[in-house]
């Protein structure tokens, strides 16, 4: 058994030319099918374009790395050594992008194992699924939780004054916070309230605006309320 762990890790790696060409090119290929599914599927005001093109040179990268070690003990073990020093520090990131990062790891090992055909099969498969994930909007919420802030005057009683619009609008609702303002001559309702994403905000914004008189109103992200 020594003698066969000590030949496979002094044997040398042969890689022929066309093996590394047909290695680089189709990581390649399946790196940009990824990032184009990655861009197709992220928030176009949101997705990173360096993150794009990392999407792309990772799965090379790794095929590389895979096609110089080969059956090499030695080569593998000096490489998780260098590998060891690096240290990567990033912001957490959309938990999504960990699986497009998966991916790409996944496509440069068979690509680096040329199995090239099992590597154009699941990249292929696992980008439709995300694509399709994506159109279907699995998992999104049908409902969303924002807070409402409305100005009130002085002599409007504030208790159910605007239950009959919360009803017809909003799926619940929750008084927070009560202030006065402008040397008290005016109150400040802090309201979180729970709505379905088809609801019209400007008709619900125009209900309670009736019932306000015309006075300031805020609607925002439930995140936002961190402010005040």
């Amino acid at each position: 058994m020594l003698e066969t762990i000590f030949s496979t890790t002094s044997a040398p790696t042969s890689i022929s030319l066309t093996s590394a060409i047909l290695t680089i090119a189709v990581s390649f290929l399946l790196g940009g099918l990824i990032s184009l599914t990655y861009m197709k599927t992220s928030n176009k005001a949101t997705y990173s374009q360096n993150f794009s093109l990392t999407l792309i040179l990772v799965p090379t990268v790794i095929a590389i790395i895979i096609l110089l070690i080969g059956s090499n003990v030695a080569r593998a073990f000096s490489l998780a050594g260098a590998f060891s020093i690096i240290r990567f520090r990033s912001a957490p990131g959309d938990p999504k992008d960990i699986a497009y990062v998966l991916l790409t790891m996944a496509t440069g090992l068979a690509c680096g194992a040329e199995l090239y055909g099992y590597a154009i099969l699941f990249t292929t498969v696992l980008c439709l699924l995300m694509l399709i994930l994506h159109l279907i909007h699995f998992g999104a919420k049908k409902s969303s939780q924002k807070m409402l802030k409305i100005i009130i005057p002085e002599d409007l009683d504030y208790e159910g004054a605007f239950d009959e619009v919360f009803e017809e609008f909003t799926l619940s609702h929750d008084l927070r916070k009560v202030r006065t303002t402008d040397l008290g001559s005016l109150y400040e309702l802090v309201y979180m309230v729970i709505m379905n994403q088809n609801i019209n905000q400007k008709e619900f914004l125009d209900a309670l605006r009736c019932r306000n008189g015309n006075l300031n109103i805020t609607l925002s992200l439930a995140a936002d309320s961190a402010e005040y």
